[in-house]
């Protein structure tokens, strides 16, 4: 194990692994920041997940120091939807955080989902 910001990151983390190139992906999007890449259980027709190569556990974890990567997150996703041809119907930008906020993998991740009408969350 290494650390970042004196927590430990496990050695088993997936998107660590994806990032690094440990597991083969096809990538939507990479740069020296961040990789995109396409959720294997997509809950829409476009459903693509934008990970920072950096390990940030959850987003509890993350630092002012960090605003310029979750803008980068946010103008990856925008560029991304641009891409996708849904950034004019319209599409939908998610972060879970720790268990009842539904995080399964503990590597902050921004959901980018869209391609169909989406239920309300209220």
């Amino acid at each position: 194990m290494y650390s970042i910001r004196s927590r430990p990151v496990p050695d088993d983390c997936l998107f660590c692994r994806i990032a690094g190139g440990a597991i083969p992906t096809d990538f939507e999007h990479e740069d020296d920041r961040v990789v995109a890449f396409r959720d294997i259980n997509p809950q829409a027709p476009t459903h693509i997940l934008i990970v920072p190569k950096r390990h940030i556990a959850t987003v509890n974890d993350l630092a002012a120091d960090d605003a310029d990567l979750v803008g980068h997150m946010m103008l990856t996703a925008r560029s991304l939807a641009e891409n996708e041809g849904i950034a004019g119907p319209g599409y939908r930008l998610v972060v879970n955080c720790n268990p009842d906020g539904a995080q399964s993998v503990y590597h902050i991740h921004l959901h980018l989902m869209g391609g169909r009408q989406l239920r309300g969350l209220g």
